[in-house]
């Protein structure tokens, strides 16, 4: 063996493991960069759905209690002038009687819904912003930058109510 031959071989072996391993790598990122664009694509079907869910759920409820409302506010004053517009002097039997109540009821299960919906429609919103955390940290940092450099960011818009978009900017202390 000559010297030339322990020269070019390790160098050879060494760029020839060297691709192979940058090679790895830039399928690896791209692959990555491929799965969370998908799930970000997934997940606004998903933060969809959950919207749509929500407002059937919510506007069948406060149907039905709006019918109730009126159908009991409709029948209650009847009820009550029918009983004691006699003027015999029973209104006090209206006391010792059991008069229908409004059953409130219905609000506190359309409460407990509107709550419980908010919620599943939040966290629908934050896994989508943890997608695309996840998503600008891997174009954003190295080695990955250097295999993605062409990579546009997930676009998303929050859906949110218009008190909170006015509200302001959180001060930063330190850094």
């Amino acid at each position: 063996m000559n010297l030339k031959n322990l020269i070019v071989y390790p160098i050879i072996v060494i760029v020839g493991i060297s691709l192979v391993v940058l090679g790895g790598m830039y399928f690896s990122y791209k692959n990555e960069e491929v799965y969370l664009r998908k799930e970000a694509e997934a997940q606004r079907g998903k933060i969809e759905g959950v919207y749509d869910k929500m407002w059937k759920i919510l506007s069948q409820k406060a149907q039905v209690s709006n019918e109730y409302k009126e159908s009991f506010a409709k029948i209650y004053p009847e009820l009550i002038s029918g009983r004691y517009s006699t003027g015999d002097g029973s209104l006090m039997k209206w006391i010792t009687e059991s008069n229908p109540t409004f059953d409130t009821s219905l609000y506190k299960d359309l409460m407990q819904s509107i709550e419980s919906q908010r919620e599943e429609f939040q966290t629908s919103q934050e896994r989508m912003l943890d997608i695309i955390r996840e998503h600008e940290v891997l174009i954003g940092t190295y080695p990955s930058k250097w295999f993605l450099s062409d990579v546009k960011s997930i676009e998303y818009t929050i859906i949110s109510s218009t008190k909170s978009l006015k509200a302001p900017e959180p001060a930063y202390i330190g850094v």
